[in-house]
């Protein structure tokens, strides 16, 4: 688990919440090997990264875990990589968000570390975060800070 944490580019960052059966948040999940299986669950909800100029650069989604959140789905279209925009959809999403937030990552350990995130031991992850479908079947473990 990690825990999660920043501050960058948000100013130019726009987030507009999209259902999770919108047809091009799922490719872009499936194009980057996230799980899609469950995004039309009740409770989670997924926000469409817009830049300044109207382009979508990328997607992010939260599920509420109690009084916390499981940050998931985090995503950068392929063609707005290498510019920072992960950093800053991370923040803008995260922004304003209260309680703790944790994320499971099979592959972006390295990146979440880089903005702040902290690996946390499974004992002491939240039972309701546990809980979650993505934690306890469709990804292994990790916190941002």
């Amino acid at each position: 688990m990690l825990r999660a944490g920043g501050e960058a580019m948000l100013s130019a960052i726009a987030l507009h919440e999209v259902a999770g059966s919108d047809a091009r948040l799922r490719e872009a999940l499936r194009a980057a090997d996230l799980p899609t299986d469950d995004i039309e669950d009740e409770g989670r909800a997924f926000l469409e990264a817009v830049f300044g100029d109207g382009q979508t650069i990328g997607y992010a989604g939260l599920e509420r875990c109690g009084g916390d959140y499981l940050l998931r789905s985090v995503v950068v279209l392929p063609e707005h990589r290498g510019h920072g925009f992960g950093r800053a959809i991370v923040e803008a999403t995260l922004r304003g968000v209260g309680g703790d937030i944790f994320l499971a990552t099979t592959s972006a350990a390295p990146f979440f570390s880089s903005i702040g995130s902290s690996e946390v031991p499974r004992a002491e992850v939240p039972a309701a975060v546990l809980a979650t479908r993505q934690l306890s079947s469709i990804c292994p473990r990790r916190r941002p800070s």
